[in-house]
């Protein structure tokens, strides 16, 4: 049985996520920002929705990505010296978003992003939480990501290029970024290839959440990121 939460409910133990169902824990409350932020500080994260309620996972194992094992590939580089991109943070975060849940998926029906989604996400970028990379080619949003800083952890969401490596640019800039902040784990949630060509990897749920209690113990507001990627060779 899937506990149904109410708005004011606590999120029950992780330990009784469903493995059978990629550790599906609970089903509603809301999405309010005090709940997203303690959600992802417990290692929970909100995917889809059912009859309008989000449904809420912490899955075992975790894929995530330390900024120190990234693998910059070959191509990857040559794009990146090649000038074809400019990036940018926190320029466009509601044209990131719309954009990620504007891209079609393979084996998605649909997208979780939802009009809620997007305006509880929005909300958290006012409040300092939220973060977008974005890349341009000739004026023009192409490709970007967002997620959440807490402390010295980041969480990523979703990504989208509409153009070849845009998405992937953005992410190598977001390494360099976090790498400034000295934070220590990306939690990419689930194991995609494409993830584990950057360089994720996957480890128990156990580990990631006592990694978890020590990287998001300053609870603050993280400082405003700059708007313009650093331009420093690759």
């Amino acid at each position: 049985m899937i506990p149904c939460l109410a708005p004011l409910d606590p999120f029950p133990p992780v330990a009784s996520a469903r493995a059978d169902m990629g550790g599906l824990l609970a089903v509603g409350g809301d999405l309010s920002a005090a709940r997203l932020l303690d959600a992802y500080r417990r290692g929970i994260f909100p995917w889809g929705t059912i009859e309008g309620q989000p449904l809420w996972y912490s899955p075992d194992p975790r894929m995530v990505l330390l900024p120190e094992e990234f693998r910059l590939s070959r191509s990857l580089r040559r794009t990146l010296r090649s000038g074809v991109f400019a990036v940018r943070f926190d320029s466009d975060f509601a044209g990131v978003i719309a954009g990620c849940a504007a891209t079609p998926r393979p084996g998605q029906d649909g997208t979780w992003i939802t009009p809620d989604m997007m305006a509880a996400y929005r909300r958290l970028h006012q409040l300092g939480w939220a973060h977008s990379v974005e890349t341009y080619a000739d004026g023009k949003l192409v490709g970007g990501l967002y997620g959440l800083l807490i402390g010295r952890a980041f969480y990523g969401e979703s990504m989208f290029a509409r153009r070849r490596d845009a998405s992937k640019a953005a992410f190598a800039h977001l390494i360099r970024q976090l790498s400034s902040l000295d934070v220590a784990l990306i939690d990419c949630q689930v194991r995609t290839p494409h993830l584990a060509s950057l360089g994720g990897r996957e480890i128990p749920r156990a580990d990631f959440l006592a990694r978890l209690r020590t990287l998001t113990a300053d609870a603050a507001a993280p400082a405003p990121w700059p708007t313009s990627a650093a331009n420093r060779e690759w």
